[in-house]
């Protein structure tokens, strides 16, 4: 496993592939045991892995009392990240959910006491309530910084505005820099190209990137059976309901044949490839239920795909930009005065 700066607004060094834990426990009613927990996050930590993700909601706290007792021996070498927002208990109510400042005190220190440590590496809002000021959460994630109970702190499904807003506000204040973004990304949900991560680029945010098998219909296990497949999680799920899904999943498989590896490997090893291109740290999630679904996900790190192959899933899986990045594109001979060609341009997307 290789390490990758967590964006240029960090020095934290993370693996390439981060450890989703949404699956360590049973509250939800599917999941993995304690001992299927301990053989995933033991692989992961053979492989080199260093990057921890869950949540305070993860099968109802269990995630989080499962990885606290994992890194206990260790805790120093694990980057540890976890979530507010949704509450813990299926009946939280008013008061214990939301991006508000009481929800976050109050779910930081439940989170340090099921983790058993004094400190969270990362801590994310783990998506817009739509009601809560930017100024709140910022003051919120400065006050954590500075009292020690958070070193870094970022934002996870929000939309782009918002970050960048953020972002801004923090750095006019002093504030403790947004360090990144949390956003699903695959080649079945490539939406975030249009804003999310191009803004990720620009500002130097770190992105972690959940999903990455599209709940598993990258693997083309569910193409002709339903058996397995997990049917109350709404987005995590995708399936072939429109021609696209249809050739994007032709497409994975054929990869597959002529590279004789898995699907799931060519949709990781993708992945990955954005990311060894990226400007700034992009870190596909890997969220097994089993020991045997990590391992089968893990040999996508030694998996290089070929030009060819990497624009063939590229143009199956693109997605329309939509105003104004079409007409930009469109009309770039004539804001360049007809002399694209000739501009050496930075690496750096401009701010």
């Amino acid at each position: 496993m290789r390490y990758r700066i967590f964006g240029r607004r960090t020095g934290l060094r993370v693996s390439a592939l981060a450890l989703g834990t949404g699956n360590f426990g049973t509250g939800w009613g599917h999941g993995a045991d304690r001992d299927e927990a301990r053989r995933m996050f033991d692989g992961y930590v053979e492989a080199g892995g260093n990057f921890i993700d869950t949540a305070n909601g993860y099968q109802f706290g269990q995630s989080e009392q499962m990885v606290g007792e994992f890194i206990a021996a260790d805790r120093d070498h694990f980057i540890l990240a976890t979530k507010y927002t949704l509450g813990t208990d299926p009946g939280a109510g008013i008061s214990q959910t939301g991006n508000n400042r009481k929800n976050m005190i109050g779910s930081v220190e439940a989170s340090l006491r099921r983790l058993n440590t004094d400190c969270i590496d990362l801590y994310w809002a783990h998506m817009d309530d739509g009601m809560t000021p930017m100024d709140e959460i910022l003051r919120g994630f400065d006050d954590l910084v500075r009292s020690g109970k958070i070193l870094y702190a970022g934002l996870s499904n929000f939309p782009a505005w918002r970050v960048a807003r953020a972002d801004l506000a923090a750095e006019l204040r002093n504030q403790v820099p947004i360090a990144g973004i949390q956003v699903e990304y695959s080649l079945a949900e490539r939406t975030a190209d249009r804003e999310l991560l191009p803004m990720a680029e620009a500002l130097g945010l770190g992105a972690t990137l959940w999903s990455p098998l599209g709940g598993g219909f990258l693997t083309g296990k569910y193409r002709n059976s339903d058996e397995g497949r997990l049917t109350g999680l709404g987005m995590l799920v995708h399936s072939e309901k429109t021609a696209r899904e249809t050739a994007i999943l032709d497409t994975v498989l054929a990869v597959a044949a002529e590279t004789e590896r898995p699907a799931a490997h060519v949709a990781i090893a993708w992945a990955m490839h954005k990311a060894a291109t990226s400007t700034t740290a992009l870190i596909p999630i890997l969220g097994p239920r089993t020991r045997a679904q990590f391992d089968g996900t893990l040999g996508a790190l030694d998996l290089v795909l070929t030009g060819d192959q990497i624009a063939r899933l590229d143009a199956v899986s693109a997605v329309p930009l939509g105003v104004p990045h079409e007409q930009l594109a469109q009309n770039v001979a004539r804001y360049t005065g007809g002399r694209n060609d000739l501009i050496d341009r930075s690496p750096l997307p401009v701010r």
